[in-house]
């Protein structure tokens, strides 16, 4: 068996501290073409030749972009200082790079009027600190300002992660929420059926139970499932239920093979299903009918599980009922925010109805 090298791990802050020396790099080649074509046209203005001091005004620049790098490489080192501190900072060292731009500029004034004597003007080398004092703060602060709108982007991206996660496991808490009267329902006809002799009987329903609780437990909360794939399960949990209540409990299933291959959240109609048995089959004497239809209507797909009630059994909305229709119409709520119903009530025949209603999805 070939083993596949592993790659180095790149955390977040790597990645973002990666993406930070990019933009700073193509920023501040941006901001020295910027600066250059704007003393050239300034210095043009004045009466100087453009062309003739392009050469002066290339290294004058190139010894900037090594100050500004400097100044780049301190302010990324004390990053952990606040605005106002960084300000002040940026201030001072833009004050410094400005004397240091003069001199680099009396410097190459000097080698291009060779062998002629250099001048030192006290107002001209003013001029010239005070430009090179702009031109650091104004990097200094564009640098900044990129920083900040990294360090932001990255909380943001954080944060949306964390809400991510949030939600993964608000989601995952709701779907495993099984109701746990069915365990305990069905080891109980379990063990009644042993004691009654019928072991076959016994060990279909565990067979049954272990293969239902396999399935639904491997399940992924946030994965859909195809609807034909949710009705089997509900299917295979009816099936266990109905050789507790074999006597009196009919399941009806109504889904058109045109909706077969539609996307629904994984065990969505549990809860539904479980309060259906419950206050149904397990409340009601006689006969029970549970029916679970699907219906599309207008680009949404309606789900509805329906089942017989007592007639004294409470509304949904007392604690009785458990928090099935919750976890429900929340899990709904949280994935189709807006574009989705949970609807629930008595029918004019005395039943009780739930009606789901989602986007109409397909894989």
């Amino acid at each position: 068996m070939t083993i596949a090298p592993s790659l180095p791990y790149i955390s977040r802050t790597e990645r973002s501290d990666s993406d930070l020396q990019r933009a700073t790099v193509r920023f501040g080649g941006l901001y020295l073409v910027a600066a250059f074509l704007s003393s050239s046209l300034l210095w043009g203005l004045a009466g100087t030749d453009p062309i003739e001091s392009a050469i002066g005004k290339v290294f004058l620049l190139a010894a900037a972009a090594l100050l500004a790098a400097l100044l780049t490489a301190l302010l990324i080192r004390l990053q952990a200082l606040a605005l106002p501190a960084k300000a002040a900072l940026c201030f001072v060292l833009s004050l410094v790079g400005g004397v240091l731009y003069c001199l680099v500029d009396y410097v190459i004034y000097i080698v291009c009027v060779y062998p002629e004597p250099a001048i030192w003007d006290n107002q001209t080398a003013a001029y010239v600190m005070i430009h090179g004092t702009s031109l650091f703060f104004g990097w200094s602060c564009l640098f900044l300002a990129l920083s900040y709108s990294f360090e932001l982007r990255d909380r943001e991206r954080r944060l949306a992660q964390m809400r991510e996660e949030a939600m993964a496991a608000q989601m995952r808490a709701l779907r495993y929420q099984l109701n746990p009267h069915f365990l305990f329902n069905t080891l109980n006809s379990m063990a009644g059926l042993i004691e009654e002799g019928e072991r076959d009987d016994a060990r279909d329903m565990v067979l049954s139970l272990s293969a239902y609780l396999r399935t639904t437990l491997a399940l992924d909360p946030l994965q859909d499932l195809l609807l034909e794939e949710e009705i089997a399960l509900q299917a295979g949990y009816l099936a266990i239920e109905r050789r507790r209540f074999s006597d009196r409990m009919r399941v009806e299933i109504d889904v058109p093979e045109a909706l077969r291959e539609v996307l629904v959240p994984s065990l969505i109609l549990q809860p539904l299903v479980e309060n259906a048995v419950k206050h149904g089959a397990g409340r009601k004497t006689g006969s029970v009918t549970i029916t679970i239809r699907a219906t599309a209507q207008a680009g949404a797909l309606r789900l509805v599980v329906e089942n017989d009630m007592a007639g004294g059994d409470p509304l949904p909305g007392s604690e009785s009922f458990g928090i099935g229709l919750n976890n429900v119409g929340e899990r709904l709520s949280r994935r189709f925010p807006g574009t989705s119903s949970l609807d629930y009530g008595r029918t004019d025949d005395g039943r009780f109805r739930v009606t789901l209603t989602m986007p109409f999805r397909t894989a």
